[in-house]
Formats: structure tokens, sequence, C-alpha cells
């Protein structure tokens, strides 16, 4: 769809192995697209939390650090396993692949390629990053401990984050202004990165009962794709 797709499919090949190396590959991704693409807002927020965490990471503001470290680099790997499969063959997971489809879609805004890009990777992505990092690191997801502490410190900063995005990004994907008026308002307002998170680690623990009976977790995940997708889907609706 770009004529850098080649260079993204090259750079997301490799598996990252700590924050820094999601960082490098973000920044990376970041350099290589334009602004007219729609993966490019998505991966600027995205970027921008990484941050964040690596940063607390880095001065110990957490009872188990390297937990949570795990934690974001087995979530990263999940959206650049996305990418590779859009770029492919178009064979993404439907949550993933609706932002793909769209992404050189001018009436859209940044800030929906963003949030639609957080929704895929929050509520389809995370549930199952949970639950890799507890079966590398032998700590069942459960509230009430302290990777669930650590894991809800994070919320305020991502708020934050996501509330300055969604002023700064609300503009068409080219830059343009939007109208003054649209069904955009009561997405944005509707859109909590707090509530998603939640509701991933449910969907972690829910997960990790399942886990040793495939026909059941797959199910369950093609369902979570597809109530994903949905949402996906609607967040990318042009503004007209």
């Amino acid at each position: 769809m770009f004529p850098y797709d080649s260079v993204l499919a090259a750079a997301v090949a490799a598996a990252p192995q700590s924050i820094s190396d999601v960082v490098a590959l973000l920044d990376r991704i970041e350099s290589t697209c334009a602004d007219t693409d729609g993966l490019m807002w998505f991966n600027w927020l995205y970027l921008q939390v990484t941050d964040a965490i690596q940063a607390r990471v880095n001065a110990g503001g957490f009872a188990d650090p390297a937990w949570l470290a795990v934690l974001d680099v087995q979530f990263a790997g999940f959206y650049f396993a996305a990418v590779r499969s859009a770029l492919a063959a178009n064979t993404a997971p439907g949550c993933w692949q609706a932002v793909f489809n769209v992404r050189n879609q001018a009436a859209i805004a940044r800030i929906q390629f963003a949030l639609a890009g957080m929704n895929a990777h929050i509520n389809h992505d995370l549930p199952q990053a949970i639950v890799a990092t507890c079966r590398a690191t032998g700590i069942a997801p459960q509230h009430g401990t302290a990777q669930y502490t650590d894991y809800t410190a994070v919320n305020a900063t991502l708020d934050a984050i996501i509330n300055t995005a969604k002023q700064e990004l609300n503009v068409r994907l080219a830059g343009d202004a939007l109208p003054a008026v649209t069904h955009l308002e009561g997405l944005l307002a509707a859109w909590s990165i707090s509530s998603a998170r939640e509701i991933a680690w449910n969907n972690a623990e829910v997960l990790w009962h399942i886990k040793d009976v495939p026909p059941v977790s797959a199910a369950f995940l093609n369902s979570l794709d597809a109530a994903t997708a949905v949402t996906s889907r609607t967040l990318l609706v042009p503004v007209p």
C-alpha cells in the first residue's frame, strides 16, 4: 500500500529482546512512515507509552520491574507480528487488519488510527501478552498481586498521554482541520485506556485458566478478535 512497506517488513522481521529494542524498533517505524500513513499515528502514540514505561522501569518505580519489562517486550511482539502478517499477506488478526485496510484513507483522523491501534493492541493482544509473561516467569495473573499493582500503577500516566494525544491528533490524516462537530467527539470521550487495560487483565485471567484446553482458548481468542474488530471498525468510520 505504501512504497516503504518492504522496509517496514524487514524492520519487524526479528523479535525484540528488551524494552530498548522495542523503543528502537518503534523509532525506526516512525522514521519510515509518512504522515499520511495511519500506522504512523498509532506507532507515534505507542512509542510515547513505551518511553514512559521504560523510564519508570529504569528508575525502579515498580515492585517487580523485571516482570513488567518482560510484559512490555511480549506485548510489543504482538504488534510487530501484526505488522508482519498484514504486510505479508493481509492475514493479521481482524482487529488489526481493520487498521491496515484503511491506513491510507485521508478522511480518517489521526486520533482515530491511534485509538483503533490501541484498541486492537490492548483488547486483543494484551491479555495474550500477560499470559505469555506469566508463563515465562512462573507467576499466575491474579488481582491483588505485586504484578497487578505494578500493571495498574501506570494507568494515570497512560491516561495523561492519551488525553494529550486526543488534542494533538484531532486532525485528518494529512493534517487538515476536522469539521467543528462530528461523530468523533463521542468516540473519543468514550474510550478509556484504564478501563481497557482492566478488561485485558480480566481476560488474561480467563485465558490462564483455559490455556491447557486449546479448543476452548482458541474459541475465546477468536471471539475476542471479532469483538475487538467491531470496535476498531467503529473507531475508523471516516469523518464527513
